[in-house]
């Protein structure tokens, strides 16, 4: 496999998380607005967003292991940490826009600093992890206990991003560095491990193309998707329904 191939069990992955957002998604639409009594906040609906979060950025974490394997046969020192530097601050802009349109759209509970806004911080930050290679499972596990304790402790809002925040606060979408970006960092060891040099370790079964491919096709795509999922979703239903979402 050559250094610009891509691993289709890579996409799928990433494609089972977009199709679990979407999911998810709808279902939070359908509960804001009270077209069904759906609790998505407890039980198993408030597990399965964790699932689909934690399966985003697991993925990112491997891809991210998969691509500095890969650069570093033709990057190295300033050129290799811009291309990361450059490629988190897109993700991070992209996050901002989620930041405007939800404030313009909800006012209250809108997104300050979700998962595409932590997404370009770890790509961001990843040159500094990528030294440690599967050490960074060690490093993640403590992002994720520090997390758990920040996240008893209220705090300015200036603090949000690292998981401190005041009691008041509440936010559709709120992914703080600790802990989720311990599940990147996991990511990052697995990838280290499981792709050593951006080359995968074992040989696996062929998957059924056709099968498949819608699937993956997400996957390839799944920025501008979680991008334009949730406009595309309230329309629908707007069309459905006639409820005054628009």
């Amino acid at each position: 496999m050559n250094g610009t191939s891509r691993y289709p069990e890579i996409d799928l992955l990433r494609g089972i998380a977009i199709v679990m957002m979407i999911v998810f998604h709808s279902l939070f639409d359908l509960a804001f607005f009270r077209l069904m009594p759906i609790d998505v906040s407890d039980g198993f609906w408030r597990y399965f967003a964790y699932a689909t979060a934690s399966l985003f950025l697991l993925v990112v974490g491997i891809s991210l292991a998969i691509s500095h394997a890969r650069a570093v046969s033709h990057l190295h020192g300033r050129a290799l940490t811009v291309k990361y530097l450059v490629r988190g601050a897109g993700i991070f802009c992209c996050g901002l826009l989620v930041t405007i349109a939800t404030w313009w759209y909800l006012q209250e509970g809108f997104v300050i600093f979700g998962i595409l806004h932590l997404i370009g911080v770890a790509v961001m930050l990843s040159p500094l992890f990528f030294r440690f290679r599967t050490w960074n499972a060690v490093i993640g596990i403590v992002f994720i206990i520090l997390g758990w304790i920040l996240a008893t402790i209220p705090g300015p809002l200036g603090l949000l991003v690292f998981g401190i925040h005041p009691l008041s606060f509440w936010s559709v979408d709120y992914t703080p560095i600790f802990p989720w970006m311990g599940l990147v960092l996991i990511g990052m060891a697995t990838g280290e491990f499981a792709y050593p040099g951006g080359e995968r370790r074992w040989a696996l079964p062929e998957l059924p193309e056709r099968t498949i491919a819608p699937v993956t096709f997400l996957g390839r795509h799944s920025l501008v998707i979680y991008l334009v999922h949730q406009p595309v979703i309230l329309l629908i239903l707007y069309l459905a329904t006639g409820a005054h979402i628009l």
